[in-house]
């Protein structure tokens, strides 16, 4: 009889959790944190809008061929061209030249500190990539410049000797220094961390279960990390590696250091000794440029910051719907 009447009472009606902050510390903390936000929002929104009216004239007169043109003609008033065709590509080309040289290092690395190394061991490789992230850039231009190139140089030759029959890797000046192929070797080098980083952390989200199920069914490591761990965490990786590539084209002063800057627009000869980039462009010009000569480089700013910006929020999406339990 207690049974039935028990059985009988009403269900409490589901609690339902704040929405908002209720403690003074909560609100405190709520309130700095989505200042923080709308702050970050508000400075990226204001440097657009500032770099869109300085280069608001350039633009206006250039029209089209400012983006797709290969003049940069300052010394006549008269008839100032300036167009960045040959720099804008060059950049694409240099980075995407450093994606494919620093995808497989980052992958093989995060890799190694999750499912390989010792608790200690990848403790100490998580802080060496992270120290390889925060080396400033002149640091690693001087290194490229004074260490690396000879290196690298040596490398071009190679390819060139042994598969100079392919067009990109033809080299007609003779000389290999100062190349686009050097200089994604540079940014291979500044964008594994970052790429690491994200692989890493998708990496440490996998269940477990999933990869220990393949091992013992008798996958290899190799097979397992294949076709479990690579396919289930490929859209996390797509992020990071979109996120190394918007790091990759603004990169300025390493690539200055180690890129022979030419308007002529180098396709795909990355082993010539020519090339081109918007960001040491811009730091190669600034210092002796005219008033309209610098909004023509703040034009072309322009146009790299807008990239950029699409780049890192395709990245974002990306990685967001590669991990829907964070939603």
């Amino acid at each position: 009889m207690s049974s039935v009447s028990e059985s009988s009472k009403p269900v409490p009606a589901k609690r339902k959790l704040a929405a908002k902050p209720h403690l003074v510390q909560d609100k405190v903390f709520f309130g700095v944190a989505r200042a923080a936000a709308v702050g970050a929002v508000g400075i990226v929104g204001l440097i657009l809008a500032y770099l869109l009216f300085m280069s608001w004239e350039t633009l206006a007169k250039q029209g089209f061929n400012f983006i797709f043109g290969s003049q940069w003609t300052a010394a006549d008033p008269e008839n100032m061209i300036f167009q960045i065709g040959p720099m804008l590509w060059g950049s694409l080309l240099i980075a995407f030249n450093g994606v494919i040289l620093a995808v497989p290092m980052a992958i093989a690395a995060a890799y190694f500190i999750e499912f390989l190394a010792t608790s200690r061991i990848a403790k100490i490789a998580t802080t060496v990539v992270d120290l390889l992230a925060a080396i400033p850039s002149i640091v690693i231009g001087l290194w490229g410049v004074g260490v690396f190139t000879p290196v690298a140089a040596h490398w071009a030759e190679l390819l060139n000797q042994n598969l100079g029959f392919l067009p990109l890797f033809k080299n007609e000046a003779g000389s290999f220094v100062g190349s686009p192929f050097i200089a994604g070797w540079i940014v291979a080098v500044m964008i594994v961390p970052i790429i690491t980083s994200v692989t890493r952390e998708i990496f440490s989200q996998l269940d477990r279960d999933v990869i220990n199920a393949a091992t013992a069914l008798g996958a290899s490591r190799s097979s397992t990390f294949m076709k479990v761990i690579l396919p289930t965490s490929s859209g996390g990786i797509v992020g990071g590696v979109l996120l190394g590539l918007g790091r990759a084209l603004g990169e300025t002063v390493a690539i200055f250091f180690v890129l022979n800057l030419s308007f002529e627009i180098n396709w795909v000869d990355v082993i010539e000794g020519r090339g081109g980039s918007i960001a040491s462009m811009i730091v190669a010009f600034f210092g002796a440029a005219t008033p309209e000569e610098v909004k023509a480089l703040i034009a072309a700013g322009l146009v790299l910051f807008v990239i950029t910006l699409l780049i890192n929020w395709l990245a974002a999406v990306i990685v967001a719907k590669a991990q829907p339990w964070r939603k």
